[in-house]
């Protein structure tokens, strides 16, 4: 059964630090390319991130360049993404999310569409 997990999210300080974690089961990540997104309360779901494990090519969104940083274990068959200088606006539910390999529908790494499995989401809330 494929599944994504997601966990390391929660309350942090503007200007802090946070990991967020993305578990993968029942496939293996080789060949996968994996995305994080997230979705505040009355907004679109967003692309911040991703991955090709591939090649280890990354994207990131113009809000979080500079601030956020995504990675991949193999071994652990686990995509990280650090969150830096965190402000306010970060605060949203992140989802992890994975393309298949040889995907016949992809439309960007930052659109919802080009996906095919999802995690359920870990809140981060940015406040002091």
């Amino acid at each position: 059964q494929v599944q994504l997990v997601e966990s390391g999210g929660g309350l942090v300080q503007p200007g802090g630090s946070l990991r967020v974690s993305c578990a993968a089961s029942g496939f293996l990540l080789d060949y996968y390319a994996i995305g994080w997104f997230r979705q505040a309360p009355g907004k679109e779901r967003e692309g911040v991130s991703c991955i090709r494990s591939k090649d280890s090519r990354t994207y990131y969104a113009d809000s979080v360049k500079g601030r956020f940083t995504i990675s991949m274990d193999n071994a652990k068959n686990t995509v990280y993404l650090q969150m830096n200088s965190l402000k306010p606006e970060d605060t949203a539910v992140y989802y992890c999310a994975a393309i298949k390999p040889f995907s016949g529908s992809y439309y960007g790494w930052d659109s919802t569409s080009s996906y095919d499995y999802w995690g359920q989401g870990t809140q981060v809330t940015v406040s002091s």
